[in-house]
């Protein structure tokens, strides 16, 4: 595999030794196969951060971690990386840990690879489980930074939340659900990717009330550890649309969305009114397609910038800042959709 970089520079973007790399590079053996992909990743975002790569100035190796469907990471990744020119002088790299699912000892195994190799900050994306918070605990006794993304994890000793505030969102979604059905008779199913994610049970919570207290008539069905993923997220609204015949919309919280129209149209019942969350490639195509009729997105590079800057304040390399404010929800229609 050629490449410009040092073994070095890829030993530190990996996270890995020097001789470990070299041990990869030249096909030496007696490496783990994750460990030789963690190496040819590495050398993969050398190549997607190369304007930072040979910039001078102070320079932050931050660590993002997330558990999420590929479709989001991937707009993370990309928000991030549209940003990093933007934070110069100083210099920022990024090292990522994407998974779709799995046991949270894995995710927690991540974290605490993290806290003893080293990092200058950490944005994280995980379920909020007892695990999940011991796991931030020791990055935070390593002296590392933690930022939670999107979705809060408020017991643990993070510098800070950065995303939207999700009851409101919650409620939002409920309101649109009011305004576009009318006096048209149907349930609302809500759909969330795993009830141990925080923002998803915000969401529900605030959606929830606010439809009890506008729209007492209509009864909300919740499926939920579809994990937001089209294979798994198929078959729960299915079963749930096959007990429940007067589901006429859908709330979805946690995504998987492409998976529950097809459940619809597979049994040939209309879905009068869809609300989803964020601006990834599939919504993006549903929506022009008008397929849903709103997303309620929030605006992921000034998310990815702020929680930048969190990290570098925690190192002085900023000045000091007020609390940091929710993130604005935007309703976004195919007729307002941003270039």
């Amino acid at each position: 595999m050629g490449h410009p970089y040092p073994i070095r520079e890829i030993a530190r973007q990996a996270g890995l030794s020097e001789a470990t790399v070299d041990r990869v590079l030249n096909g030496r053996g007696g490496v783990r196969e994750n460990t030789a992909r963690e190496v040819h990743q590495a050398i993969t975002d050398l190549d997607r951060q190369r304007t930072q790569v040979r910039l001078v100035g102070r320079t932050f190796m931050i660590d993002i971690v997330m558990q999420t469907p590929e479709r989001f990471s991937t707009a993370v990744r990309a928000a991030l990386e549209a940003e990093l020119p933007a934070l110069h002088p100083a210099v920022l790299r990024s090292r990522f840990h994407f998974r779709e699912t799995g046991p949270v000892a894995e995710l927690t195994k991540t974290l605490d690879r993290i806290a003893r190799r080293g990092s200058q900050g950490v944005i994280v994306k995980a379920p909020d489980v007892p695990e999940v918070t011991a796991a931030v605990g020791r990055l935070a006794e390593a002296g590392i930074p933690v930022v939670t993304l999107v979705t809060d994890l408020p017991s643990t000793a993070r510098l800070a939340y950065v995303g939207i505030d999700n009851r409101a969102a919650g409620a939002t979604a409920a309101y649109l659900m009011g305004q576009w059905l009318g006096d048209r008779p149907g349930n609302v199913l809500t759909s969330l990717s795993s009830g141990f994610f925080r923002n998803e049970e915000e969401r529900e919570m605030g959606f929830r009330s606010a439809m009890r207290t506008r729209h007492p008539e209509r009864a909300v069905v919740e499926i939920a550890e579809g994990q937001g993923l089209d294979a798994t997220q198929y078959d729960l609204v299915r079963a749930a649309l096959e007990r429940d015949p007067e589901i006429r919309a859908v709330y979805s919280i946690g995504g998987g969305n492409i998976a529950t129209l097809r459940a619809f149209e597979d049994l040939g019942r209309e879905c009068a009114v869809f609300v989803a969350h964020d601006l990834d490639h599939d919504n993006d195509r549903l929506l022009r397609e008008h397929r849903l009729s709103a997303v309620l997105h929030h605006d992921l590079r000034q998310d990815m910038r702020e929680a930048c800057h969190i990290v570098m304040r925690a190192h002085g390399a900023l000045p000091p800042a007020g609390p940091t404010t929710p993130s604005a929800i935007q309703v976004v229609t195919p007729y307002n959709m941003p270039y």
